[in-house]
């Protein structure tokens, strides 16, 4: 049993969300780019911005050696450092007529898994500045697609269970990317240590002390 979405959803929701982020970003000052972000708490607005950008940089480019990994992520922030949040903000734009080629070409669930990361971080930074939105949105079904069926290929039985836990997508999203502490994901009702176990191994990393959105 898959839970993901059919290409032509997981196209969709990544152009939607990128639009989303975009209106957000220029709608905010430069200055908020240096607020931290709890979810990240090695990164800045800035720098989270930087890395969704560099996603597509570096599939546009071929950098692909050791995508996902720490390193990879990280020249991605550090080649937009010093920047202006507009000027990432325009280098993500000016990416979209050759992205745009591209994308519905990435094989599935690969694509899931770029829209997965990029609405994390698009709640990432809502959370860091105050604009919370777009709980329900397309890309959040697609990601949450995606994360079931990494549960379910983990654990098996634990994606079935998930789907028919009566969690709110969002929430669901949240706890398989490594948004909620174990206390959270008990009060909602899981078996924190399953998904803890789960998650190990991954970049998605459970906060030690519970972050509140």
């Amino acid at each position: 049993m898959s839970f993901l979405r059919p290409d032509a959803d997981v196209v969709s929701a990544y152009l939607d969300l990128r639009a989303r982020v975009i209106d957000l970003l220029v709608s905010i000052p430069d200055a908020t780019g240096d607020l931290a972000v709890p979810h990240c708490p090695n990164w800045s607005v800035r720098d989270v911005v930087a890395h969704m950008a560099g996603v597509v940089e570096d599939i546009l480019a071929g950098r692909m050696e050791g995508v996902t990994t720490e390193a990879w992520t990280q020249a991605q922030v550090d080649r937009h450092r010093g920047k202006t949040l507009a000027s990432v903000a325009d280098a993500w734009v000016g990416s979209m007529e050759a992205f745009d080629q591209v994308l519905p070409l990435i094989p599935s669930p690969v694509n899931s898994q770029l829209v997965m990361d990029a609405v994390t971080h698009e709640h990432d930074l809502r959370h860091a500045l105050g604009v919370p939105g777009a709980r329900d949105s397309l890309a959040v079904k697609v990601a949450v697609g995606w994360l079931l069926d990494m549960a379910e290929g983990r654990s098996p039985g634990l994606g079935a269970a998930l789907h028919s836990s009566g969690l709110a997508a969002f929430d669901l999203l949240r706890v398989l990317s490594g948004r909620r502490s174990a206390e959270q994901v008990t009060a909602l009702g899981l078996d924190a240590g399953l998904l803890v176990e789960m998650l190990a191994g991954s970049p998605l990393k459970p906060p030690v002390v519970s972050i509140h959105e």
